[in-house]
């Protein structure tokens, strides 16, 4: 039951996302609380032991940050919606999940999780000053003044369940356990919060009384092509350092509750539809992949059991 929950809890969430859109937005204020928790659980998983920064991570970061930029400067002369939307779906880290996908994938987990962990924490830092650059949010504050503004709000969301995990450990080793063995907790919380953010995606589409369903699926296309190219340069990058699954993972999955989150919050929500939009894309990308490695490796069993005498 678990694992058919498991499976379909996507569709699901996006189902009753969609479906209740008008209870599910008003619980909006809700969900940097569940990031958190989201993040906590996951920080308490990690064996800091295994983790190493290489060359790799950096060069996978310098694409996650210089590469926002670039998209939003490319796309901004043609529509600013559809350049921040193609911004953030760069812009956003790596998702919690990323690890666990690429080790269903047979790659190196610990290569994903030190990225997972670098991303989600520098895009604290970085995150205030892309959004204040390029959102309106907060048209009576300098520029100076919004960064800070943002990160303040943003720093506790990704960085406090870092700092908490640590002291748990030192602090309370047996709590601590509790925490790392209550791992599936840390996926209900993501479907909740999916669910909400979802909702919320989908009640601004219905209240633009304009119905502009051009940009809409404008948005929706460039979180496609960022999907899609993502996953392609972060394979090929990780192909010259020996690590194409941890590659592709680290730079073309992503923590879309946090983008949807910060978009709705610091940028023209209507943005928002392309985080949303990428949660769907990512996970047909994460499907194909799954059913390609289990594909090749019932043929490689087949292959084998014709060789043995």
């Amino acid at each position: 039951m678990q694992k058919l929950l498991e499976k379909y809890l996507l569709p699901i969430a996006m189902f009753i996302g969609i479906a209740f859109n008008k209870p599910l937005s008003v619980l909006s204020w809700a969900t940097p609380y569940l990031l958190f928790m989201m993040l906590f659980i996951t920080y308490s998983r990690i064996s800091w032991k295994d983790i190493r920064l290489t060359k790799f991570h950096y060069i996978l970061l310098a694409i996650q940050y210089v590469g926002s930029a670039l998209v939003y400067l490319a796309l901004k002369p043609f529509n600013e919606i559809v350049a921040q939307a193609a911004m953030i779906c760069v812009l956003a880290p790596t998702a919690t999940s990323a690890p666990v996908v690429a080790g269903l994938l047979g790659g190196n987990i610990p290569t994903v999780a030190a990225y997972s962990i670098m991303s989600n924490l520098s895009v604290a830092f970085i995150a205030p000053v892309f959004l204040s650059a390029v959102g309106h949010s907060l048209p009576d504050m300098s520029f100076a003044a919004s960064a800070w503004y943002i990160f303040q709000h943003v720093v506790p969301i990704l960085i406090l369940p870092f700092v908490f995990a640590l002291i748990l450990q030192k602090i309370s080793p047996k709590a601590y356990q509790k925490v790392r063995s209550a791992q599936i907790v840390s996926f209900y919380l993501w479907a909740v919060a999916l669910t909400i953010v979802v909702g919320k995606v989908a009640r601004f589409v219905v209240e633009q009384h304009e119905g502009n369903f051009r940009l809409e699926i404008a948005v929706s296309a460039a979180a496609l092509m960022i999907c899609l190219c993502q996953f392609i340069l972060g394979r090929s990058i990780g192909k010259r350092f020996d690590r194409v699954v941890a590659g592709g993972q680290g730079l073309g999955q992503k923590n879309t509750i946090l983008a949807i989150w910060l978009t709705q919050t610091y940028l023209n929500p209507l943005a928002s539809i392309g985080p949303g939009m990428y949660v769907m894309w990512q996970n047909v990308v994460n499907s194909y992949q799954i059913w390609r490695k289990t594909r090749n490796d019932e043929r490689k069993n087949a292959d084998n059991m014709k060789i043995i005498p």
